[in-house]
């Protein structure tokens, strides 16, 4: 490990020098794959240079010892050994989590699919609170939020939305929330108080740069139509809204969110991308044995992964075994903690893999 730290501190010293090379700042393209690299290796460096004063002081310290004999200074020295070390051991495994293998989608946008699942219109409603506990979320990280495609009705909920999530990292953070949401709860239309068990299915999906899938404009069928739903005059006057159809596989995508029938379009390629894209990765999972899939985050979207019920004021997440009593600033966009822990059970996961 440490000779690969060696390499990487080379290899960082050799983007530095490349950032003020002129040729390359002249190459806006090759400035930006540059800088990105340099990125993403800061931090391993700077902890692995912290890492190696650490070892210093160590070994200063271990020096002194050999040659001191005053008792007092000697013990106060041996308290210094002991800090060091563990502060050394300490940097080594941040080391260890860091030079853990990155998903390589981490750092993308992503693009939310909410579907309501069983329980008919209080799963739409249901829907409808995902939706705003993700954009609230959204907000606090300083991601900018953009609807794609909804399907409300007429409660307030959602048979069906997708919505776009931009900000460096977007895809680190809402990874962990594609799957089954369970909500527990005594539904608005609900006259005699009973609980009701409703579903809502969650899938993120990493957006996807034009080069990654090959779509053949042949395999497309594209059709325009008025749109619907509220949105004042502009409503059903010009045909903006925009519907795909990948022949190849059957998928469909919508968008009618812009007044642009371009926009539109260029927005429901995104979409069809990113799905062809997950549909590629989620084939590709399957022919992985179950012992080697991670035990976190699996993106399975059969998989219950949440329960929310509202009368214990109660959310719990069944990948990790995680129980928090604070339903209600949950349900406002403070699930922070729960993601840290979710990211945190994968980072112990891939290390034991090790």
């Amino acid at each position: 490990m440490l000779e690969k730290l060696r390499q990487a501190e080379e290899k960082y010293q050799h983007l530095e020098a490349s950032l003020s090379d002129p040729a390359v700042a002249s190459d806006p393209a090759r400035f930006v794959e540059v800088m990105k690299e340099y990125r993403a290796l800061s931090p391993v460096i700077e902890k692995y240079r912290d890492y190696q004063k650490s070892e210093t002081e160590v070994a200063d310290i271990l020096e002194m010892l050999e040659n001191e004999t005053d008792t007092e200074l000697r013990q106060l020295a041996n308290e210094e050994l002991k800090a060091a070390k563990e502060a050394s051991e300490t940097l080594l495994q941040e080391l260890k989590v860091l030079l853990l293998p990155r998903d390589p989608n981490d750092e993308k946008n992503v693009i939310v699919e909410i579907r309501a699942g069983a329980g008919g219109e209080e799963a739409a409603l249901f829907a409808a609170v995902l939706y705003r506990m993700y954009t609230m979320y959204a907000a606090t990280q300083g991601y900018r939020c953009s609807l794609l495609n909804e399907n409300p009705t007429e409660l307030g909920g959602y048979r069906q939305l997708a919505f776009q999530i931009e900000g460096d990292g977007a895809y680190s953070r809402f990874k962990f929330e594609s799957g089954v949401h369970r909500v527990q709860r005594v539904p608005e239309t609900e006259s005699q108080g009973r609980i009701q068990t409703s579903t809502a299915t969650v899938a993120v999906l990493p957006e996807v740069e034009d080069v990654s899938i090959d779509i053949n404009p042949a395999d497309l069928i594209f059709e325009s139509c008025k749109s619907s739903g509220a949105g004042g005059q502009h409503i059903n006057k010009t045909e903006s809204a925009v519907r795909l159809t990948h022949k190849p596989t059957g998928i469909v995508v919508e968008c009618q969110e812009e007044r642009s029938q371009f926009k539109n379009k260029d927005k429901a390629l995104k979409m069809l991308r990113a799905i062809l894209y997950d549909r590629a990765c989620r084939e590709q999972n399957e022919a992985i044995a179950s012992d080697r899939r991670q035990q976190v985050g699996t993106g399975d979207r059969s998989e219950r992964i949440r329960t929310y019920n509202y009368r214990e004021n109660r959310v719990s997440d069944h990948r990790i075994g995680l129980t928090l009593y604070s339903l209600d600033t949950f349900l406002d966009g403070d699930i922070g903690g729960m993601i840290d822990a979710l990211a945190t059970a994968e980072t112990a996961e891939k290390l034991k893999q090790q």
